[in-house]
């Protein structure tokens, strides 16, 4: 593709990414490409992804230079922008970030040849009953260690708004969209619904809505089940709930999850992948669904998932399924895969002569 502008965005306390940052620099210097730093913080304050984009030239390539922290706050500029991103994983328990730094002009060279594929990771957005806004005396609380909050979110344009369907918000979540409790001693009671119907009335610490990529995150830590990046769901998860009923529900992409705040709970927060945006009170609710826009991820070579999954988690086989000392076989067969199989997305293993089969 023709590179014409790339946004950095650089986790500034790691000494790697600093360095990747002028590896970046450089390799745009030698092929006439524009490269602009979008530092978030700078300031003292934050901005919208809108001004974000802005003022670093509309690019059509960001990159970020850390781990899925990093990712995610690129993530969050490209999808406002429609642009195209891409991960370099200097993070150490990562899903997202793509390519190791050592590998940085490599895989900006793929790039500029065409040599990558894009992948289209799901994206949610939500509706509230009204604006989300943060009360200064939380947010003074909040940026220990943080940094600025990020603005309260804006309201998209040409959404109808009205008293039934709520406030279209402009906010894109690729991990997850979060209702949390604020006083610690005290859980928040939601009502949950999904596709329009009650499913239950929670009182919990927390009950969180998680695209695919987003269930090797918080969700992954609340019990929930591991999904592939590549299908399409929306998966529900409450976090510590007072109830039976403590399981995940995974629904489909047009089934939206609707969260009201009832009347006897304290106030909750509402988390957007990770980043708090606003505090609801009782009787205030948000509707999470999938946005109409997905992000287009650089991808350099086959995705391994679940091999990423078994070395990320550290995962062992169980003592039992290997006492006669025989290790699970390997996957895949090295011969090419019969007709019927032709189109499901199997491993492919190296040929005799060091290539591929198709």
């Amino acid at each position: 593709m023709t590179v014409g502008r790339i946004g950095l965005v650089v986790h500034g306390g790691r000494a790697e990414a600093v360095d990747a940052a002028r590896t970046v620099r450089t390799w745009c210097a030698e092929h006439g490409v524009q490269c602009a730093d979008i530092d978030v913080w700078q300031d003292g304050g934050r901005r919208h992804a809108r001004d974000e984009v802005d003022s670093a030239g509309d690019p059509d390539l960001i990159v970020t230079l850390g781990g899925d922290g990093t990712f995610l706050r690129g993530a969050r500029l490209a999808a406002e922008n429609d642009a195209l991103v891409l991960g370099v994983d200097i993070g150490r328990v990562g899903f997202l970030t793509e390519v190791p730094v050592t590998l940085v002009r490599q895989a900006l060279d793929a790039v500029r040849q065409n040599r990558f594929s894009v992948d289209h990771r799901m994206l949610l957005t939500l509706r509230a009953s009204r604006r989300l806004e943060v009360p200064p005396e939380m947010e003074a609380l909040t940026r220990y260690g943080r940094g600025p909050l990020l603005p309260p979110p804006q309201v998209r344009a040409h959404c109808e708004v009205c008293d039934d369907w709520g406030i279209p918000l402009n906010v894109m979540a690729l991990n997850d969209v979060v209702l949390e409790k604020l006083a610690r001693d005290r859980q928040v009671s939601v009502g949950v619904y999904l596709s329009g119907r009650l499913l239950a009335s929670y009182s919990a610490d927390a009950l969180l809505v998680a695209t695919p990529t987003g269930s090797t995150a918080y969700s992954f830590a609340a019990g929930g089940p591991v999904v592939s990046p590549r299908a399409e769901a929306l998966v529900f998860t409450p976090v510590a709930p007072h109830m039976a009923f403590n399981r995940s529900v995974v629904a489909a992409p047009d089934e939206p999850v609707a969260l009201k705040v009832l009347e006897r709970s304290g106030q909750a927060a509402v988390s957007i992948d990770g980043q708090l945006r606003g505090v609801l009170y009782p009787g205030d609710w948000i509707g999470v669904y999938p946005a109409p826009r997905r992000l287009r991820a650089i991808r350099l070579g086959p995705m391994d998932f679940y091999g990423r999954l078994r070395e990320r988690m550290k995962l062992t086989d169980a003592p039992a399924a290997v006492v006669d000392g025989t290790p699970a076989p390997l996957w895949p067969v090295t011969t090419p895969r019969p007709d019927d199989l032709a189109h499901l997305a199997l491993p492919i293993g190296p040929t005799a002569d060091g290539g591929r089969h198709p």
